[in-house]
């Protein structure tokens, strides 16, 4: 070309370079300068290339530089660091730091992370920023702002609610960078002279026509993916698809490599956009490049990273590659890798370094030197390690060093120190949980006064605090109690409130009171039912996730959950204090319980079970529901306190429960069984006569003297809603008959139901009832009232005293006022057979006694254990040949007694059992052992607080 066209070009791309200028300076970028003379025409077509890879990485270095920027201010108010008077910053994402997390656990409040809490003071949601948009961190001004809310303190700085930052991307009038630009001066900024240099050449280029073409933008992207490759660097510790053993098709091998590195996956993890890398890459690539997918560029955070699902991570262990070392063709498994591997690692001689004193000053001990000069001769050592933990343990340097460290003070003996800083690793410090001192602070029954005594006495002596305060084992404790675990209802809840942080409740609460209601003269507390069963199901998450990955349901998302509960109530007789303060109320007890027994899960055609209460009669596992001051036999005070919680029950059948169990929302459906009351506690509920009544049984329609003509063949035929039917016909006689004939209609229901209780047997009051009916056996075994059934009150009273004597002395079996469940069992053994027999003259009573004891020690496991089927199966079989026998000799060698009457329990253990475990599988996993244990502790507990008021106590 001409030397006209020539000067005419030159000014027509220094006429775009100025205007140009202006632009590039308000991005604030620093262009590196290329001296090199000016092309010409005939040279363009040759550095196309060249000049566009100059375009974009001019590009890169705009956006850099206002990411560099953005570090520099406040994601809230926009404010720059570098002007801030407190020269503090802190992060958007992640936890709070210390003095915010005291503030927080001293106010009570749940939020953890610096997203939620500026989202409740700045109404700002951070969690979906960008980082090549939004700054990553936040002025001290801003948290000090923070403070002041949650401290309820007066707040000395101003903060416009109107004002907040709104962030947009990089752009040519970016406000961002201008006014970094204007506020600080660059040293490297170039001069205008080199920008126009510079850019005669882009603008040459764009004068030609010069655009970016496919090829060009391919060329990009391959420029992109060799620099993550860069940044991964991991060709030498991860296998390249190359090695597999299978010539598998393109999509699949995609499938199961790195979209980093194209190598085989290693320890995978995949992204919130579905994405697979190796964990090392991807976290590596989050580091350099910023916080978004290297595939799609969707936001990411490594926060955002979890394991891929079990079945993909067997695929991927199951392939089959090639061992990459020379002269080693064995085809192995990639799960078994690392084991092979293994094998071909020898031991190379450790090298050996003298250090080489070169005259000077001596060589000074490593912990007397700076900290600059510890670092320069532990250079080679800390690259040694950091290339260990990039290979062995995913880049955790620190593990690797406190490792070596305990491995070194477990290698001189230093056991003490070794154990401090190995609890240090895990998290738990040299002091114990609170959780563990609240366990130890109420297994122990320590009351706060003797706690405290104890931390304050420890921490004097030792000098450290094993033993935390007492204000720290409240916060824990309120993370086991009812109403610290959000959940939903959907329906809600009729007439329940949506609120779930309720904790202990005031069991009169929502009692209405008016001139003619029933005083009710108690203290009851309770929780609400609800609550309280998310947090029993919270107790068991571990053992739920357990038994769904026992069941290989680990990825189990339908639901619902069907939970089986177990209610238990009973009375607690005299639990009096003598010097407790406060209202005079009952010194009797009524508790509450209930057991969750049995979890299952409907898949396919099949309902799984995944837990199961292996101790269904525990005291551990009979979480207490509601405590009341209150006499059993009160009707009223009992439906007044009672009448809530069985509305709550009420409601909650036709409900599905929403709660987030393993970090998935799941639904669970509730079944209630009524089958831990005793026979008194079953007829006050149900609405039936008492005990002495002619309808002996809570089971069936029979009377008593039904029952003792025909013992055996009964079968089970009442229930809650047949007992509702026949007191409404109780309460309107509606065929107008007299009161014998309308009690005969309607079979002993006297009252008004008014809880659904499962017509069932409980075991132990069960083998209460049999074991006091044995005791009245043996008395008047004794005194021979088979030849003489005439007897007074003064031999019967001559005979027990002659029975108590003789237990004492043979069986160390002492006489008590009422039966209870320990004499029961010891009184009901072949030695307490032999012991009586002693007192009996006759050698046909002897047997007649052996006998029915033999009997009944083969009928009795079969309703008290948890599982008759799996613990003693012959003797559930043969139970019906041993109840007919059974029944046979109380109507001949005792018909003296049993002529024309029976107990009760008797009547519900020779016709009743066989049915009962037919139906529910068990008798004994559905008693009311556990409340009866419960109530052991809630004697003990008063006792401890016996000092305090009545509503303490409680």
């Amino acid at each position: 070309p001409s030397g006209d066209n020539q000067v005419e070009n030159k000014e027509k791309a220094e006429k775009e370079a100025s205007l140009d200028n202006g632009t590039l300076m308000q991005m604030d970028v620093a262009v590196p300068v290329v001296e090199k003379p000016l092309l010409a025409d005939t040279d363009l077509n040759h550095n196309k290339q060249a000049l566009e890879k100059d375009a974009d990485n001019l590009k890169i270095q705009e956006n850099a530089a206002h990411q560099a920027n953005l570090q520099q201010l406040c994601r809230i108010c926009g404010v720059s660091f570098k002007t801030d008077r407190y020269k503090r910053s802190h992060p958007v994402h992640g936890p709070v730091d210390c003095e915010t997390q005291g503030l927080l656990r001293k106010k009570e409040k749940r939020a953890t992370s610096w997203p939620d809490l500026i989202a409740k003071v700045f109404k700002i949601d951070v969690r979906g920023d960008i980082d090549t948009i939004h700054p990553t961190r936040f002025c001290h001004n801003c948290w000090s702002i923070i403070h002041r809310k949650f401290s309820n303190a007066p707040c000395e700085v101003y903060f416009p609610r109107n004002s907040t930052m709104e962030w947009k991307s990089h752009s040519p009038n970016c406000t961002v960078c201008y006014t970094a630009r204007c506020g600080v001066k660059r040293k490297n900024q170039p001069s205008n002279l080199q920008l126009g240099k510079r850019l005669k050449i882009i603008a040459e280029l764009k004068t030609k026509g010069a655009r970016k073409t496919k090829g060009v933008k391919k060329q990009v992207q391959v420029n992109n993916k060799n620099l993550m490759k860069k940044i991964a660097n991991c060709k030498k510790i991860h296998l390249s698809t190359k090695l597999l053993a299978v010539d598998y098709p393109a999509d699949f091998v995609k499938s199961i490599s790195c979209q980093v590195c194209d190598h085989i996956l290693a320890d995978p993890v995949e992204t919130t956009c579905s994405h697979l890398f190796c964990r090392t890459c991807i976290l590596k690539c989050l580091k350099v490049m910023g916080s978004y997918c290297p595939a799609c560029r969707y936001p990411c955070f490594p926060t955002d990273l979890v394991s891929p699902v079990k079945s993909f991570l067997n695929i991927l262990n199951s392939l089959a590659v090639r061992c990459p070392v020379k002269e080693c063709d064995e085809e192995v498994l990639l799960g078994k890798y690392c084991h092979h591997l293994s094998s071909h690692k020898e031991v190379k001689r450790k090298e050996i370094y003298t250090h080489v004193n070169k005259g000077g000053r001596p060589r000074q001990h490593l912990l007397s030197l700076t900290r600059r000069a510890q670092k320069h001769r532990l250079r080679e050592l800390k690259l040694q390690v950091k290339t260990f933990a990039e290979k062995e343990e995913g880049g955790d340097i620190k593990a690797v060093c406190l490792t070596l460290f305990l491995l070194a003070l477990r290698a001189r003996n230093e056991h003490r120190q070794a154990d401090e800083l190995e609890a240090i690793m895990q998290g738990k410090g040299s002091g114990l949980h609170p959780a563990v001192c609240l366990a130890i602070r109420v297994n122990t029954f320590l009351s706060c006064s003797q706690y405290h005594k104890m931390y304050r006495t420890v921490k004097a002596i030792t000098g450290r605090q094993i033993f935390q305060p007492l204000h720290a084992l409240r916060t824990a404790e309120k993370a086991l109690l009812p109403g610290y675990h959000p959940f939903e209802w959907k329906p809600p809840l009729k007439n329940v409130s949506t609120n779930t942080e309720v904790g202990i409740i005031d069991g009169l609460s929502g009692l209405p009171h008016s001139v003619d209601d029933y005083p009710v003269d108690t203290i009851a507390k309770r929780f609400r039912y609800d609550a309280a069963l998310v947090s029993a199901l919270m107790d068991l998450e571990e053992d739920i996730l357990e038994g769904m990955k026992a069941q290989d349901l680990d990825d189990y998302l339908n639901g619902p959950f069907t939970v089986v509960v177990k209610e238990s109530c009973d009375g607690m007789g005299d639990v009096s204090e003598k010097h407790g303060s406060g209202p005079a109320v009952p010194e009797k007890a009524v508790r509450f319980s209930f057991t969750l027994m049995n979890i299952t899960i409907a898949h396919g055609n099949e309902n799984v079970r995944i837990f199961e209460e292996v101790k269904p009669n525990s005291e551990l596992c009979c979480k207490p529901l509601c405590l009341m001051l209150a006499d059993e036999s009160d009707h009223e005070t009992l439906t007044a306190i009672l009448s809530p919680l069985i509305a709550e029950r009420e409601t909650m059948k036709s409900s599905v429960l929403l709660l987030e169990m393993g970090g998935i929302l799941r639904t669970f459906k509730f079944i209630f069984r009524g089958t831990g009351y005793d026979e008194k506690l079953v007829r006050e509920v149900e609405g039936l006569e008492a005990s002495g009544s002619t309808y002996i049984c809570t089971l069936c329609d029979a009377t008593r003297l039904e029952a003792s003509q025909n013992l055996v063949l009964h079968s089970i035929t009442r229930s809650h809603a047949e007992n509702l039917e026949r007191y409404e016909v109780w309460r309107s006689n509606p065929y107008n008959e007299s009161v014998d004939e309308l009690r005969d209609r309607v079979k002993g229901v006297s009252a008004k139901p008014f809880i659904e209780t499962v017509p069932s047997i409980d075991a132990l009051h069960c083998d209460i009832g049999n074991a006091a009916e044995f005791y009245k056996i043996f008395q008047f075994e004794i005194g021979e009232v088979y030849k003489n059934p005439d007897i007074s009150k003064e031999e019967r009273k001559r005979w027990q005293s002659t029975l108590d004597k003789h237990l004492r002395k043979k069986m160390n079996l002492k006489p008590i006022m009422r039966m209870n469940g320990n004499f029961a069992r010891k009184l009901m053994t072949k030695e307490t057979v032999e012991a009586v027999c002693e007192l009996i003259k006759c050698e046909e009573r002897h047997d007649a006694l052996r006998e029915l004891m033999d009997l009944y020690l083969k009928m009795k496991p079969v309703w008290r254990s948890s599982c008759p089927a799996k613990e003693c199966p012959e003797l559930l079989c043969q139970y019906s040949f041993n109840s007919q026998r059974f029944a046979e000799l109380l109507s001949t060698k005792f018909k003296y007694r049993y002529e024309g009457k029976i107990t009760n329990y008797f009547h519900k253990t020779l016709a009743h059992v066989p049915e009962i475990i037919e139906r529910d599988g068990s008798i004994g996993a559905w008693a009311s052992e556990g409340n009866e244990s419960g109530n052991k502790l809630f004697r003990r507990f008063r006792k401890m607080n016996a000092r305090q008021s009545k509503c303490y106590e409680m």
